[in-house]
């Protein structure tokens, strides 16, 4: 009895000794910090479950080894290390100490991911559209006619392109009302309300925001970026209520307009001003002005949250460094007497006491807005090209889009959002 006890102990050794994890670092040793998100992707296509260590060398992932899943890091150019079984529950172990800032999160579900933009290729990019693409990361692309029909409910995780949703088409008309690809904007966004049975383009925008809405309601991820989070809130304030010039629909808006917002109905933002001129550019005073910044000097700073009490923050400030270069956009960043006080401000320009990265919740599901249009382009002008980020594959900025990307494929986790974090 003693040689087979002794027998069965060898075979338990020598099976958890080359039994093997593969960790994917995302500290500064991580060589392509992007194309980590995607391979924790593809690991979840494949039914293998992956371990999300907050905090842990810059939020490192860790899954069941498997020869396709090294020879696929070694394709995509991923740093990675083989580790036996016993160093992975060291890993937790260490982690799991009371005392340690750090926590494993299992992601064990392949999200359905969808962006919501226009058909027609416009003249700047989004840089949602660039990072899941160059993470290798699936998606739908979905517009207002596949929102209104109901298509949204299929989907996990829902971003916004950086759309107008009040029907001023971007407060584009004193610079651009006479360029093509705003007329033909103009043309497609009308067209295509009256095909759907909308008087004007704001009608429809305003039924596509309180679908969004509804999404966010039953329990999807909402991610937006740039002018979207602004015109959002703005358009379900402003429901009932004019707010358009003239020059957008034939007649001057509501006189009193601004009174009749009703900020219960919005996701972020209360107690915001509009600014219906449309030679201002400027859809509120939700975005912080941009005259005097500078990118030599523009940075915001992630806070730290308790990644076991708050892992849903813990999980979207996920990072290699904690203090992010700024980035310009049609909406910069967020005032912040006009955020709601159930909102958590994940990010913010101390120096300018603004919000740059937020994130609450509605019900049963999420939202999150990041100002800026994109993270490597401090001011993207229309007409330039896109980003190329093989030139980028280390941006902690790319790195805030992406940890909203997996947050949906986590195990329901407890949600604080009434706690800002501490610097």
């Amino acid at each position: 009895m003693s040689r087979l006890i002794a027998a069965l102990l060898l075979v338990f050794l020598h099976a958890s000794l080359f039994a093997a994890q593969i960790i994917l670092p995302m500290d500064q040793a991580q060589r392509n910090h992007l194309k980590a998100y995607g391979m924790a992707y593809y690991v979840l296509t494949h039914d293998v479950e992956v371990s999300w260590l907050l905090n842990y060398r810059g939020g490192s992932f860790m899954f069941e080894h498997h020869e396709a899943f090294e020879q696929e890091l070694i394709i995509r150019g991923i740093s990675h290390q083989v580790i036996a079984d016993v160093q992975a529950a060291a890993i937790l172990r260490e982690i799991a100490a009371p005392d340690a800032n750090m926590e494993e999160i299992r992601l064990h579900k392949v999200p359905r991911i969808a962006i919501y933009t226009p058909p027609n290729s416009l003249p700047w990019d989004d840089a949602v559209t660039l990072a899941l693409t160059y993470a290798e990361i699936p998606y739908d692309q979905v517009y207002d006619e596949e929102v209104i029909a109901g298509i949204l409910p299929v989907y996990d995780w829902l971003h916004l392109h950086h759309e107008d949703f009040t029907g001023q088409f971007g407060k584009f008309w004193l610079a651009f009302r006479n360029a093509d690809w705003y007329l033909e904007d103009v043309r497609l966004a009308e067209e295509t309300a009256r095909r759907l049975g909308y008087v004007q383009v704001a009608d429809l925008k305003l039924d596509v925001a309180k679908n969004i809405r509804d999404f966010v309601l039953g329990g999807g991820y909402l991610f937006a970026m740039c002018s979207a989070p602004e015109s959002l809130d703005i358009a379900l304030a402003a429901e009932g209520v004019d707010i358009l010039h003239e020059v957008y629909n034939g007649k001057p808006p509501d006189p009193d307009a601004q009174e009749r917002l009703d900020f219960s109905r919005t996701f972020a933002f209360e107690n915001f001003v509009i600014v219906p001129d449309p030679t201002i550019y400027e859809k509120s005073n939700i975005d912080v002005p941009k005259t005097g910044r500078d990118e030599r000097t523009d940075f915001f700073t992630l806070f730290e949250f308790s990644a076991k009490w708050d892992p849903v923050p813990a999980m979207l400030t996920q990072n290699h460094e904690t203090v992010i270069k700024g980035f310009m956009g049609q909406t910069t960043a967020f005032r912040k007497e006009v955020i709601k006080p159930t909102v958590t401000i994940l990010g913010q320009t101390r120096a300018k006491d603004e919000a740059r990265y937020i994130h609450g919740r509605l019900e049963n599901g999420t939202f999150t807005f990041l100002g800026g249009h994109d993270p490597e382009d401090y001011r993207h002008h229309v007409g330039d090209p896109p980003t190329d980020l093989d030139l980028f594959p280390n941006s902690p900025g790319y790195r805030l889009i992406l940890n909203n990307v997996l947050f949906p494929a986590a195990r329901q986790q407890p949600m604080k959002t009434h706690l800002e974090g501490e610097l």
